[in-house]
């Protein structure tokens, strides 16, 4: 397994739309999400898309902590299990419904940068597991977020261009500061 370098916002793979799986089960695309697995595993996050370690293939890997849901729904106590770590292959994503909820947002393509996207609050979406079979979910909240997130990079899609509001695009150290005091007062 390898670490893979992230493309940054600005650089061509990251600007266009990425090109379908023939074969999910080719062994070159087995290793690429290995590779993708032990790169978000080293780097931290949510979730990455192919292109943004340089391939221009539609493939996103996510996973989704326990805790993070039980904060998202104010759960006390032992969190519920999460989504474990997922790997899709030629997602498409259907909205269900018309409700949008912002959300901050980060991404490893724009590294230090946070801002407010608004987003489906509720999917459904549909891809290829590795082994060829076929994953169909539908998702609400963060899961629902993180998913279309990764899949806006298979369409050259990066979250600033979804921002109604630039005003609260930030440097993440000084949103969390400046929350932090806020949250104090």
């Amino acid at each position: 397994m390898a670490i893979l370098k992230i493309a940054r916002m600005g650089h061509p793979v990251l600007k266009r739309i990425a090109d379908p799986v023939q074969d999910p089960t080719d062994p070159e695309i087995h290793k690429l999400i290995n590779d993708m697995v032990d790169t978000l595993a080293d780097i931290g996050g949510a979730g990455l898309a192919a292109p943004q370690v340089h391939v221009p293939l539609r493939v996103v890997i996510f996973h989704v902590p326990g805790a993070r849901l039980a904060a998202e729904d104010q759960v006390e106590g032992t969190p519920p299990p999460g989504i474990p770590l997922t790997a899709l292959i030629n997602p498409e994503i259907t909205p269900l419904g018309d409700e949008m909820v912002d959300g901050l947002e980060a991404c490893l393509s724009v590294p230090g940068l946070a801002g407010t996207v608004p987003r489906y609050s509720r999917i459904r979406y549909r891809a290829l597991a590795p082994n060829g079979s076929v994953i169909e979910r539908e998702a609400t909240g963060f899961h629902a977020r993180v998913v279309q997130h990764e899949c806006d990079h298979l369409d050259g899609i990066l979250y600033p261009m979804r921002m109604r509001d630039m005003t609260s695009l930030g440097f993440v150290e000084e949103l969390r500061r400046y929350e932090d005091k806020e949250a104090a007062d």
